[in-house]
């Protein structure tokens, strides 16, 4: 059975950082890419970044050069780094393994397969 459980959320000030973890286990965690979506209330779920089996990274817009993603395959264990936070990131956050090893573009719900339940970020102004 696939458990994927995100920790890290919290309130932060505009301007401050968070670190959100995800773990995920019941699947070989290298053999997928991983990715962090977020739901805005009264907002469609929109994809954030992603991160290949190998490593290599994919951001929206609306993130890059703020939000950094990285894994630990030895841990089973993803993070995103949010630095700069804007009230407009306040959102649950989701981790999710996607279907295959790559990342896929754009981010679609349904190239994700497994999901967490999700961690509350607020940002404040």
């Amino acid at each position: 059975q696939v458990q994927v459980v995100e920790s890290g959320g919290g309130l932060v000030q505009a301007g401050g950082s968070l670190r959100l973890s995800c773990t995920a286990s019941g699947l070989t965690f290298d053999d997928y890419a991983m990715g962090w979506f977020r739901q805005a209330p009264g907002k469609e779920r929109e994809g954030v970044t992603c991160i290949n089996w190998g490593g290599n990274g994919y951001y929206a817009d609306s993130v890059k050069g703020r939000f950094g993603i990285s894994r630990d395959n030895a841990k089973n264990t993803l993070y995103l780094q949010m630095n700069n936070l804007k009230p407009e990131d306040t959102a649950i956050y989701y981790c999710a393994a996607a279907t295959g090893p790559g990342c896929p573009r754009p981010l679609r719900r349904s190239n994700f397969g497994y999901w967490g339940q999700g961690t509350q970020v607020t940002v404040s102004s």
